[in-house]
C-alpha cells in the first residue's frame, strides 16, 4: 500500500507566489529559460536552471551551475521570498486549464515504495539526466522538481480533499501567463492529515509515475549515495498524486528529418502495405486509436493501421509502437528513437500547427500526429512490468516549480 507523509514545505510568501512559480526545469532549454526569467528576479528558474545566471558558454552540468543554484536558493530564503512551514502539512494543488479542473495532493512519497515497485514505472531513464538531478539535489539539499503520480480514483480520498477545499481559503490563487489557474491550500490540521495518510495506506495499493521518472530515480539514488549521512527527509521524495479520472493525457507527436531516400509516392506505397492511406484537405488529428496523421510536402494524409499489423499485448497495441515498428523502423530506418538524431518529439500542447511549421521550415521532412495514450493503457503497461516506448505521454497542465519544495535535511 502507498506510504505518503506530510512535510514542511519551503514555499513562497503569498505575495511572491506568482513571481516564483516557474515552468518545470525539463520543459525549457537554457536559452528558453533565460528568456522566460528575463526581468523576473524571483523566478524559480534561477534555482532549477541556474546556468541562466552564468556565462552563456557554461557547461550546464558543471559543479559551478549547481553551486549557483544553492547560492540562489539561500538568497531567496535570506530575502524572505521563501519560508519553510513550521509543521508538516499536506497541500492541495488544483489546476484549471480550458475550464477543466484537476486536483492533486502534494506530499512526500516513500523511496522504499519506489524501490519495491509499489510506485510503478513505465519509462526507462537516461543516466546523464539522472546525474544532473542527483548533483542538483545533493548540492542544494532540496528536491525542487515534483514527481507527478497517478492513482486509481478513490471516493473517500476525493471527499476528504473536496471538504477541505470547500471550508478553507486557499493560500495561493493566481493565473499564469499561459492561462492556467493555480490554487493551493495547506492542510495544517493533524487529524485531516492522519486521515489522508491512512486512506492512502489502506485504499491505494499502487501509485503510478505519470511524469517525472528521472526526478524519482535521482531522489532514490541520492538516498543510496548519502548512506549513513542522509537526513530523514531523504527517505522520501516530492510528489503530487492525482486521481486517474481527472487526468488529461495529450498526444505526443513525431517529426522526422528525412524520408530515408524515398520520394513521397514511394513512401506512400510502402506505408500502404500496413495502413489504409487517404489524402485529406486539412490538418489531421486522429479521432481514435490506431489512426495517424502524416504531413509531408504540404500534404496531410490519414493513416489507419490494418488488422494484423500489431499485437494486442499492452505494448504492441500502443499507437507509438505501431508507428515505430511499421513506419519509423521498417521504412525510415529509425531503430532507436531515444538516440537517433533524425527524429524529434512535439508535445500535443503545441498543436498541429507546430508540426506543419517544423516541416514547412525545412527543419524536418515529415510529421506524424498520434492519438493520445489512455490512462488505462498506462496502468496496464506499468502493472505488467513493461516499459512504454520513449515520449509516449504528454500531460497537461503541468505543475509549477517553486511553489512547494522538499528539503532533504
Amino acid at each position: 500500500m502507498a506510504i505518503i507523509q506530510p512535510f514542511r514545505a519551503l514555499r513562497p510568501k503569498p505575495s511572491f507566489a506568482k513571481q516564483v512559480a516557474s515552468p518545470p526545469y525539463d520543459v525549457l532549454n537554457s536559452a528558453e529559460a533565460r528568456k522566460e526569467a528575463e526581468g523576473k528576479p524571483f523566478s524559480f528558474l534561477h534555482i532549477t536552471k541556474s546556468e541562466i545566471d552564468l556565462p552563456d558558454n557554461i557547461d550546464t552540468h558543471s559543479q559551478q551551475v549547481y553551486d549557483k543554484a544553492k547560492q540562489n536558493l539561500d538568497r531567496f530564503v535570506k530575502e524572505g521570498v521563501l519560508t519553510r512551514d513550521e509543521k508538516p502539512c499536506y497541500y492541495i494543488y488544483q489546476l484549471v486549464m480550458n475550464q477543466k479542473s484537476q486536483t492533486g495532493l502534494v506530499c512526500v512519497s516513500s523511496i522504499a515504495d519506489y524501490d519495491k515497485g509499489i510506485i510503478k514505472k513505465h519509462e526507462l531513464t537516461r543516466p546523464d539526466k539522472e546525474l544532473d538531478r542527483i548533483n542538483h539535489i545533493k548540492t542544494t539539499g532540496a528536491q525542487t522538481g515534483n514527481v507527478f503520480l497517478a492513482y486509481k480514483s478513490e471516493e473517500s480520498i476525493h471527499k476528504t480533499i473536496e471538504d477541505w477545499k470547500a471550508s478553507h481559503h486557499p493560500d495561493y490563487d493566481f493565473t499564469t501567463e499561459d492561462g492556467i489557474k493555480h490554487i493551493i491550500w495547506a492542510i495544517e490540521d493533524r487529524d485531516t492529515n492522519e486521515r489522508l495518510t491512512n486512506l492512502f495506506q489502506s485504499k491505494v495499493p499502487y501509485t503510478y509515475i505519470a511524469d517525472g521518472h528521472h526526478r524519482a530515480a535521482s531522489a532514490a539514488k541520492v538516498r543510496t549515495t548519502l548512506g549513513a549521512s542522509a537526513g530523514p527527509g531523504s527517505n522520501y521524495f516530492l510528489t503530487t498524486l492525482f486521481p486517474s479520472d481527472q487526468l488529461h493525457i495529450l498526444d505526443y507527436n513525431r517529426v522526422v528529418k528525412d524520408m530515408n531516400g524515398l520520394t513521397e509516392n514511394e513512401l506512400l506505397s510502402l506505408i500502404g502495405k500496413d495502413f489504409l492511406v487517404g489524402k485529406v484537405d486539412h490538418a489531421f488529428s486522429p479521432r481514435g486509436l490506431h489512426e495517424f496523421g502524416m504531413y509531408v510536402n504540404g500534404n496531410w494524409y490519414e493513416l489507419v493501421a490494418k488488422v494484423g499489423t500489431y499485437s494486442e499485448d499492452p505494448i504492441g497495441v500502443l499507437d507509438v509502437t505501431i508507428l515505430q515498428d511499421n513506419i519509423l523502423d521498417k521504412i525510415l530506418a529509425i531503430k532507436d528513437p531515444r538516440t537517433d538524431k533524425r527524429i524529434d518529439f512535439v508535445g500535443g500542447i503545441r498543436g498541429l500547427g507546430e508540426l506543419e511549421r517544423r516541416v514547412d521550415s525545412g527543419d524536418m521532412k515529415l510529421a506524424f500526429s498520434l492519438h493520445p495514450v489512455t490512462i488505462q493503457q498506462l496502468f496496464d503497461i506499468a502493472d505488467s512490468g513493461n516499459i512504454m516506448p520513449p515520449k509516449s505521454t504528454w500531460f497537461e497542465p503541468k505543475l509549477r516549480d517553486g511553489l512547494l519544495t522538499h528539503l532533504i535535511s
